[in-house]
């Protein structure tokens, strides 16, 4: 049954077109790569952005609930037909559930929408850049450093 249902910190990865997850953790390099340089301002407010930042999971259950809730008022004083909504939606998130894909699934990667993991990814890498980690005294120099913060990064996909 294990091999059946993914793990949920790799199956909307694996759900997700390969140029997808590419683009993605580019991008996460990239913040990466550019808040290296920046002041601890700076990257404390890119922190409390990604604290912020809605993972895929959470979009796709706000959005399915709200299609639910949406259908079934609308079956129960509309017209009885729109009971086909929610129904829909059940079915997509009982997929999502087990399989890790659902149809909305390739349009909100597409738009960017990250998992909790690749989110975290991009945090932990910030706070070592800032020196949360500094007692663990594994760089001096800088760009070895942010190198070796990369390699992390790299290796930490699922």
């Amino acid at each position: 049954m294990a091999e059946m249902i993914p793990s949920h910190l790799d199956r909307v990865r694996r759900s997700t077109a390969p140029e997808v997850n590419e683009e993605i953790d580019l991008q996460i390099e990239r913040n990466i790569r550019f808040l290296a340089q920046k002041p601890p301002a700076v990257l404390d407010a890119r922190l409390r952005e990604l604290e912020l930042e809605w993972d895929i999971e959470r979009v796709l259950e706000t959005l399915a609930s709200s299609f639910v809730f949406v259908g079934t008022l609308l079956g129960a004083f509309v017209n009885p037909w729109f009971l086909v909504l929610p129904a829909v939606v059940s079915a997509f998130l009982f997929v999502h559930g087990t399989a890790g894909w659902c149809p909305p699934l390739p349009v909100l990667r597409r738009m960017g929408k990250r998992t909790r993991n690749e989110i975290d990814v991009e945090k932990f890498a910030i706070k070592a850049i800032r020196g949360d980690f500094n007692d663990l005294n594994f760089h001096s120099d800088q760009q070895l450093f942010i190198n070796r913060v990369i390699d992390a990064v790299r290796a930490f996909r699922v």
